[in-house]
């Protein structure tokens, strides 16, 4: 059931035919003809009840709001104009908000791909874009909101791991922007049905689960320490190199193999060791000291 637009008129002018009923009624009662009292007073009281059913026809719409009418049970239409509108006093009218909504999902408890145990969470920002859908297709659709986000977002959180050891392979914890148009494309495929689009969905919260963050914390500060270490070792090598080469160049020193390879194991000591390095001073030669 798509939406369609509402029979409804504008309020104020048909104030003025309302006024101009009443007066005519008042008259009729009240200034009956001496002739004919009765069949004045009958017409009178008559289109004073007719008024008052037209009186029922009256309604407002606010900004980014919308009124679905339905006639006996029947979709009839809805009515976005906003402002004093007149329609069918037969319709019966529902108020439903167009306006920007969000809400925050609570903390769920889920495995990733890997199947470590994580928490997460997340912020949806929706709005209502169709009112026939969103009043007829589903019992409650803000609670269908509710639910259908958090499937959502179990589903997605088990389609990643929480961190990804290869650089090419997106996870939870590195790659936001692609997670949440992954969710943002999941919480619509389910709520296309009921007439809502979602604006933004966005992880609000993540982190392992509190029976696992101890180890995960230090398996995280093991591969930092190997990382930065990897680095170091590179830079090494690759200033060891550039001496030896500038050495050779400049011809400050002829080094044999051997001493090339003391030279060598002297700077990495120097430029990879955690702690200061102590100077010692060999008087002799490299063969004999």
């Amino acid at each position: 059931m798509n939406e369609r637009n509402g029979f409804s008129i504008a309020g104020i002018p048909f104030i003025g035919f309302c006024i101009v009923l009443a007066g005519v009624c008042a008259a009729l009662i009240f200034g009956a003809d001496p002739a004919q009292p009765v069949l004045h007073i009958f017409l009178g009281t008559a289109l004073g009840v007719l008024e008052v059913f037209l009186l029922k026809g009256f309604f407002q719409v606010a900004p980014n709001e919308g009124q679905v009418l339905q006639l006996f049970g029947k979709y009839a239409g809805t009515v976005r104009e906003a402002g004093l509108r007149w329609t069918n006093p037969f319709y019966t009218k529902q108020r439903l908000s167009l306006r920007v909504r969000n809400f925050e999902s609570g903390k769920l408890k889920v495995n990733d791909s890997d199947g470590n145990p994580i928490e997460i969470a997340a912020v949806v920002v929706w709005q209502v874009v169709d009112t026939a859908e969103a009043v007829f297709c589903v019992d409650d659709y803000e609670n269908y909101v509710h639910i259908q986000s958090e499937s959502a977002l179990r589903q997605m959180a088990q389609s990643y791991p929480y961190d990804s050891h290869d650089d090419g392979k997106p996870s939870l914890r590195s790659h936001g922007d692609e997670i949440n148009t992954h969710l943002r494309d999941e919480i619509q495929t389910r709520l296309g049905k009921a007439g809502v689009q979602v604006v933004e969905a966005r992880i609000s919260h993540l982190a392992y689960a509190q029976e696992i963050a101890q180890a995960m914390l230090q398996r995280q500060q093991a591969g930092a320490i190997i990382a930065a270490r990897t680095r170091i070792v590179e830079g090494a090598v690759s200033m060891v190199e550039m001496a030896l080469d500038q050495l050779s160049k400049r011809g400050v020193v002829q080094l044999d193999e051997e001493r090339k390879a003391a030279m060598v194991s002297n700077l990495l000591v120097v430029l990879c060791g955690e702690r200061g390095t102590q100077p010692v001073v060999n008087t002799g030669t490299l063969y004999s000291g």
